[in-house]
C-alpha cells in the first residue's frame, strides 16, 4: 500500500478517536436519559434564581395599569413579557423600573409574518411608519387606543 493511503488511513484513525474521546470527556453524564435529552437539565434550571415578580407583584402598586391591560387586547399578556424580570423592582421599589428599552419592540411579536394568523395585528415596518417608535401613537397597555402625545 503507497504511503500516501496509508498516512491519510492514520489520519482518520486519529480524527474519528479524537471525536470519541472529546465526545466521551465532554458529553454530560445525564444525557441520553431521556432520549436526546440531559435528564440533570430540570434539576439544574429549577435551581437558578428566581427573577421575575409575576402580575400580582405588579399589581399592588400599578392597580389603574394593570385593570387597563385586564380590558385590551394584551390581557393574557405577562408584564415582563415586555417590561423585562422585575423581582428585584417589586422587593424594592427604589429601584428603576424597567422600561421597554427598544422603541420598535412591539415589532418582536406584531412584525407582519405569513406563519401568524391572518386575523392576528401584523404590521409592516416598511410601510407603517417606518421612522417612528410604536409607542408615539399607540398605548401599549390599551392597544387599540392612540396616545395623546
Amino acid at each position: 500500500m503507497p504511503p500516501q493511503i496509508q498516512r491519510l488511513g492514520l489520519l482518520v484513525v486519529a480524527i474519528v478517536g479524537a471525536y470519541f474521546a472529546a465526545r466521551g470527556a465532554l458529553r454530560p453524564r445525564s444525557f441520553g436519559q431521556y432520549g436526546w435529552y440531559r435528564g440533570a437539565a430540570l434539576t439544574e434550571l429549577s435551581a437558578l434564581p428566581v427573577t421575575f415578580a409575576g402580575r400580582a407583584a405588579c399589581a399592588e402598586c400599578h392597580t389603574e395599569t394593570v385593570g387597563r391591560m385586564e380590558k385590551s387586547k394584551h390581557k393574557e399578556l405577562a408584564c415582563e413579557a415586555c417590561h423585562g424580570a422585575n423581582l428585584e423592582h417589586s422587593e424594592n421599589p427604589a429601584t428603576t423600573t424597567r422600561k421597554i428599552a427598544n422603541p420598535r419592540f412591539c415589532l418582536r411579536c406584531h412584525e407582519a409574518n405569513p406563519s401568524r394568523p391572518a386575523k392576528f395585528p401584523q404590521v409592516d415596518p416598511s410601510e407603517h411608519f417606518s421612522d417612528s417608535a410604536c409607542l408615539e401613537c399607540h398605548q401599549p397597555h390599551a392597544p387599540t387606543e392612540i396616545s395623546s402625545k
